[in-house]
């Protein structure tokens, strides 16, 4: 009986050992990597310029990847804190600018057309409000439905650090 329990108690060792090996294999490649649009991609704070006049303070937009993560778009989404509108831009990786013309927006039942020109992602290119250095995003868009044809607003800003200071 002593025999039994001990080559029990064996065998039982050996499976603990054999499985605690078995479960710490790595299998393929674990780094899931970034989209292709990662480096120009965030949540910016921008101000809203007409003719170098702020006329719109600091709003939250959004950039980030199309699904076909390809690298030749990115959504623009403004949450409707400028506009009200959703665009889905060229871009080009390799300058970190982007531009389009006629740019259909949708967002709830709300459908407009963006021109978007100049468009360009400054790594490290400004000072957040709260003095931290960060990207900086400009751009200049008219709207379809804008009842002064023609205006062309200046979009500026930083990139979101999450610092309380930099908050608005």
């Amino acid at each position: 009986m002593k025999k039994l329990k001990q080559n029990i108690t064996r065998i039982l060792a050996a499976v603990l050992v054999l499985t605690s090996f078995a479960a710490c294999d790595e299998v393929g490649d674990t780094n899931p990597g970034g989209t292709s649009t990662k480096d120009m991609s965030g949540d910016w704070y921008v101000q809203t310029l007409v003719n170098g006049t702020v006329v719109a303070d600091y709003a939250l937009i959004s950039t980030y990847n199309t699904s076909a993560n390809d690298g030749k778009e990115m959504w623009i989404d403004d949450k409707g804190h400028i506009w009200d509108f959703k665009v889905k831009s060229p871009v080009t990786l390799s300058a970190l600018s982007f531009a389009g013309s006629n740019l259909a927006s949708s967002v709830d039942g709300y459908d407009i057309n963006v021109n978007i020109t100049e468009g360009k992602i400054t790594k490290n290119g400004t000072t957040s409000t709260g003095g931290h250095t960060v990207d900086a995003i400009s751009f200049k868009a008219t709207f379809s439905d804008d009842p002064d044809a023609g205006t062309v607003y200046e979009i500026k800003g930083y990139k979101r650090t999450g610092f309380f200071e930099d908050e608005h």
